[in-house]
């Protein structure tokens, strides 16, 4: 790979061991992926919850912080995906305090290191969001696929300890979608039914996913009729990721790479494949039934905006959740805030839910939490949760918002 004087001298140990470390793992990464040299990147962002790191990725964290601060703090702004406790609330849940012990030596190694604990798989609504053309290095699934489809910025999906590479070097190695050559269209899309409502992306999401099936396919979508919402792409982006592994898709016309066929159609797309209503449904049936118990109502993955908290508010107004069914709600701690001044958290609670913050149920030991609370009859209106929590011993359903609430009030699925 092709180094400039300044990767040269990080990879010779100059600028100390933390960064000669990111520059020896990024070669390896590189040279993997037939990378020719590194781009520079404005941010990073890191899975830093316990369950994904383990002890031994604590420990590898924590070696960091015995560097002096001019070695170990990163070199560009550093963000954390959600974390794996919420510390006013873990014990309720059933997680254990080695749990919470793990999540907070976690916090304190990455603050030593100068990385932002923002715990948030939403930074793109909540943080900072890049602009069409910057190149960062995110972690999260779900914030790869918006951060390139939805702003057009450019990132791969970067594991944690190539996001913390990153983040010590502000760089990245040049490969997959930092090439304007491989964000063009490999397959084609038209859609038939009109989704409504986030269940709805959602579900869109997942059936492309699983068309598109590869890290390296990029699909291109054609037929939708009015322009989605930050939170409908949102749930778009990530169920398409979590059932195809897909960080990039582009909607024609809409996303910002797209504005028609001919910007994204690299000439080897395939035949398009229409999506009817027949496919919304085939899905929507893999997930639960209709009188079902329901031991736990989830909203996450990703967390919830500032929108989303003030609608899951309004539906629980004048009801209380079923006392055999817990109703957990996940947002970021800045969402958290402003949803606390502005009355939802309150509403929420009052109606018998809980807001976690700064979690992710996935990612916060869900099937611990599952088999110490007795939970296997999960609802929720993430088409991405449901994919993940049937291997996690939860028999998931899937639902929009509206039937999650009547879920939750009625302790079953109506």
């Amino acid at each position: 790979m092709k180094l400039s004087a300044e990767e040269q001298a990080m990879l010779a140990g100059e600028m100390g061991a933390p960064k000669r470390w990111a520059m020896e793992h990024m070669m390896q990464v590189g040279n993997a992926f037939d990378a020719t040299d590194m781009v520079p990147v404005s941010q990073a962002h890191m899975m830093a919850d316990p369950e994904s790191l383990g002890a031994a990725g604590v420990r590898f964290l924590e070696a960091f912080t015995r560097y002096p601060p001019e070695q170990r703090h990163v070199a560009i702004p550093m963000l954390t995906d959600p974390r794996g406790v919420d510390p006013d609330y873990y014990r309720p849940l059933g997680q254990t305090e080695e749990m919470a012990e793990l999540d907070r030596r976690i916090s304190a190694a990455c603050q030593q290191l100068g990385i932002m604990m923002t715990n948030t798989c939403i930074n793109y609504q909540t943080v900072m969001a890049p602009v069409r053309g910057e190149h960062v290095a995110f972690g999260d699934t779900g914030v790869v696929i918006y951060t390139n489809s939805v702003l057009g910025a450019y990132s791969n999906f970067e594991g944690g300890p190539s996001a913390l590479a990153a983040g010590f070097t502000g760089r990245t190695p040049r490969y997959g979608l930092h090439l304007d050559e491989n964000r063009r269209g490999t397959q084609h899309f038209v859609v038939r039914h009109q989704p409504r409502g986030l269940t709805d992306w959602g579900t869109l999401g997942a059936i492309i996913g699983r068309h598109a099936g590869s890290y390296w396919e990029v699909p291109v979508i054609e037929g939708i009729e009015s322009v989605p919402t930050s939170d409908e792409m949102k749930h778009l982006g990530a169920a398409m990721a979590s059932y195809g592994s897909t960080p990039l898709f582009h909607l024609v016309g809409i996303t910002p790479q797209a504005p028609d066929l001919a910007a994204v159609d690299g000439g080897a797309m395939a035949s398009a494949r229409d999506i009817t209503r027949a496919d919304f449904d085939a899905l929507r049936s893999n997930f639960g039934g209709k009188g079902a118990k329901v031991d736990v109502v989830v909203f996450a993955a990703p967390q919830l905006s500032i929108m989303e908290m003030a609608q899951v508010a309004r539906l629980l107004d004048g009801q209380t959740v079923h006392p055999e069914t817990a109703l957990l709600v996940c947002t970021s701690p800045a969402v958290a805030a402003d949803s606390a001044r502005l009355g939802f958290t309150g509403r929420i609670e009052a109606a018998g839910g809980k807001v976690l913050q700064g979690t992710c149920f996935y990612q916060q030991y869900a099937r611990e939490i599952g088999a110490a609370k007795g939970w296997t009859r999960l609802l929720s209106n993430s088409a991405k949760i449901v994919n993940i929590l049937g291997g996690y011993g939860y028999q998931p359903a899937l639902a929009s918002m509206e039937e999650c609430v009547a879920g939750a009030v009625a302790g079953r699925i109506v």
